[in-house]
């Protein structure tokens, strides 16, 4: 399950939008030329949700860490049903001004956004426009209103489940590919152990079945029992083989069209990426000449009060310890541009027991309220359930009760 939606007010989402694009009470719809960027921003560009989640101040984004591009999300169709695009199911395309100043402000800066349709949860266009046709033309409107040089596929659950929204979807986008050349178009879905499930590669057979050759397919290898980057680049490798048979490829032709998306922080299902995580994965993909590496999302991309979030997962807060936009600098450094010097957060690693009678914590381990475990010369006692929390880093409200050195 990939939730990449979290709750929060949708009117202070706007707001604050408004806000950071200096738009408050402008009724405006035009966007900022674009500006000319080379495809390795677009492959790089992270996540970020405009309206909702907290979105954090763009310009201070790109200032703190380099970046040049965002990766906006998401484009669905009307709540009440229709093929007109929408952001979020509710905001209508057409008479947008505040995401319209977001991209302002990037623009402003030097820098320019891709769009992402679809995601997780609510109703996709391809499950309501009937036809590749009738979907394209919804798309087409995004690409106008905002002058977009690049747009991004995310076919999740329950979309990719659906073989006719599927058909739609893949057609649209070769048929977009078709009427707007240069674009750069992304097709992300689901990540397993096996590099993606039987619906992701129905997918990639819709793609050939087309004739439809995407800048990359991108996997997200979270949410699915994954708990460090060596189970992530293990499935970045079975992915590749998946390429290779589907599309004849060779290991380096798919590895040129093969990304990753991945998630900062504390996932969904309570996996833990820390920095070293997303240092190695980075070193994987730039090492094997990937086409794309991005995550979700910059709205969680800061450390949360307390750090752990008292083992939670927040739609805008990361849960790990870390300073502001840790993990966009990699997205950065993906694009070939050097960020603000900063030293990546190591994953942890426990120690020995030494003279404590209890185990040694270990990042594995799964632990319940009342569990003792002995970390730093310290015998410490989960409070409630934990995985990968180290002793000594959560805080005085965090999962870890030090009893003292042992």
């Amino acid at each position: 399950m990939r939730t990449r939606r979290f709750s929060s007010l949708a009117a202070a989402g706007l707001a604050a939008a408004l806000a950071v694009a200096g738009l408050a009470g402008v009724a405006t719809s035009q966007t900022a030329t674009a500006a000319t960027l080379s495809s390795n921003w677009y492959a790089a560009a992270p996540y970020l949700m405009p309206l909702d989640n907290n979105p954090p101040d763009p310009g201070a984004v790109m200032d703190a860490t380099g970046l040049k591009a965002f990766q906006l999300a998401f484009i669905l169709a009307p709540n009440g049903g229709g093929c007109s695009p929408t952001w979020d199911g509710t905001g209508a395309v057409s008479s947008d001004t505040a995401v319209a100043g977001v991209i302002n402000t990037i623009r402003a800066k030097g820098g320019d956004v891709s769009v992402s349709i679809g995601g997780y949860g609510g109703t996709k266009l391809g499950q309501t426009c009937g036809t590749p046709e009738a979907t394209a033309a919804a798309y087409q409107q995004v690409i106008n209103k905002y002058s977009l040089k690049a747009m991004d596929f995310d076919l999740e659950e329950p979309e990719y489940e659906n073989t006719a929204a599927i058909h739609n979807e893949i057609g649209a986008a070769k048929i977009l590919q078709q009427n707007n050349p240069g674009i750069y178009i992304s097709v992300t879905t689901a990540g397993t152990s096996a590099g993606t499930g039987w619906f992701g590669t129905q997918m990639l057979n819709e793609a050939k079945s087309q004739g439809f050759t995407p800048n990359n397919f991108s996997i997200m290898p979270f949410d699915g029992g994954f708990n460090n980057a060596a189970a992530q680049t293990s499935a970045l490798t079975s992915f590749n083989s998946i390429l290779q048979s589907t599309f004849g490829w060779s290991a380096a032709t798919a590895y040129a069209h093969e990304g990753f998306s991945g998630m900062n922080g504390r996932s969904d299902t309570g996996e833990y990426f820390y920095q070293a995580d997303f240092q190695t994965v980075l070193d994987y993909a730039t090492s094997h000449g990937m086409a794309r590496f991005t995550f979700w999302s910059v709205n969680r991309d800061r450390q949360c009060s307390p750090p752990d979030n008292n083992g939670t997962t927040s739609g805008t807060c990361s849960s790990v310890t870390q300073s502001a936009y840790d993990f966009t600098k990699y997205s950065v450094k993906f694009a070939g541009a050097t960020p603000p010097t900063t030293t990546p957060t190591p994953t942890p690693t426990p120690t020995s027991p030494g003279t404590c009678t209890v185990a040694a914590w270990s990042s594995t381990a799964i632990y319940t309220a009342g569990n003792e475990v002995s970390y730093s010369g310290h015998k410490w006692k989960a409070k409630w359930w934990t995985q990968n929390e180290v002793p000594g880093t959560t805080g005085e409200w965090g999962v870890w009760l030090d009893e003292g050195a042992c």
